[in-house]
C-alpha cells in the first residue's frame, strides 16, 4: 500500500513539471524557461537551501524527475523493491526507512555536491530501500545470505553507473543507500527461528537429530 501511494505521489510530481514545463519535459530538452521554472520552484540547490533556509526543496526535490525515462526506471525499481521491503518490514516502518534514506540524500546533495547544481529524483530514496534490503540479508544470518548474493552484483553495478555517468548525483545514492542501511539493520529483527525438536514416541527420549530414527540400534526396520 505504502509503495503504491509513493509512486502515486512522483506521478503526481511528474504530471505538475509536465503542466508547468510542456510536453518537452517527457525527454528532458523541451522549452528551457519551463524546465527552469520546475528546478527553480522545486529542484534541489544547495544554494537555495543554506544560504536562503529553503529546507523543504530536500522534500520537493525527491519528487520530482527530469524525464519520462528517469521517473520509469525509478518507479520500476521503486515497484519491486519498496514491495519487498514492506512485505519484510511492514508498511510503516518501510515509509520511515524511505523518508530517512531520502532527507540523507537531500543532505549529502546539500553539503557535497556543487552550490549551484540542481537535484531531482527518487533515487536517493531507492537506494536507501537499496540498503534495507542488504540489512535485513545480514541480519536474517546464513539464510539470507542467497539474498545478499543474489543482489549484490546488481547494487555494484548500479554504483559502477553512480560514479561514472555524470548526471548522477553519487552524493545522493551514496547518503541514501548508507541510511537504508543503518536504519533498517537497527530496527529489523528477524522472526525467531523454530528449531524442530524430535522425539521417539515410544521412549520420550529427546533424539540428537531429525534424522535419527526412532528405534533401537539393534531393532530391525519393519
Amino acid at each position: 500500500m505504502i509503495t503504491r501511494f509513493l509512486i502515486a505521489l512522483n506521478v503526481v510530481g511528474y504530471v505538475w513539471e509536465v503542466s508547468v514545463a510542456g510536453p518537452g519535459m517527457l525527454s528532458g530538452f523541451g522549452n528551457s524557461n519551463g524546465i527552469e521554472r520546475v528546478l527553480y520552484a522545486g529542484a534541489l540547490i544547495p544554494a537555495f537551501v543554506l544560504r536562503d533556509g529553503q529546507w523543504w526543496r530536500i522534500l520537493t526535490g525527491a519528487f520530482l524527475h527530469g524525464s519520462l525515462i528517469h521517473i520509469g526506471v525509478n518507479m520500476m525499481s521503486l515497484y519491486f523493491l519498496g514491495r519487498f521491503i514492506e512485505f519484510a518490514l511492514g508498511s510503516w516502518r518501510m515509509l520511515l526507512v524511505y523518508m530517512v534514506s531520502l532527507i540523507a540524500a537531500g543532505l549529502g546533495v546539500v553539503y557535497f555536491s556543487p552550490p549551484e547544481a540542481s537535484t531531482v529524483g527518487a533515487s536517493g530514496a531507492i537506494f536507501g530501500l537499496f540498503g534495507a534490503l542488504f540489512a535485513i540479508g545480514f541480519k536474517l544470518g546464513k539464510p539470507g545470505m542467497d539474498l545478499v548474493r543474489a543482489n549484490i552484483g546488481i547494487l555494484v553495478l548500479n554504483l559502477i553507473i553512480t560514479f561514472t555517468v555524470p548526471a548522477i548525483s553519487w552524493q545522493a545514492h551514496v547518503a541514501g543507500l548508507l541510511a537504508g542501511f543503518a536504519l533498517t539493520y537497527a530496527i529489523y529483527f528477524p522472526p525467531r527461528r523454530v528449531t524442530p525438536v524430535v522425539v521417539d514416541a515410544a521412549t520420550g527420549r529427546e533424539l540428537e537429530s531429525e534424522y535419527e530414527t526412532p528405534r533401537g540400534p539393534n531393532q530391525p526396520m519393519q
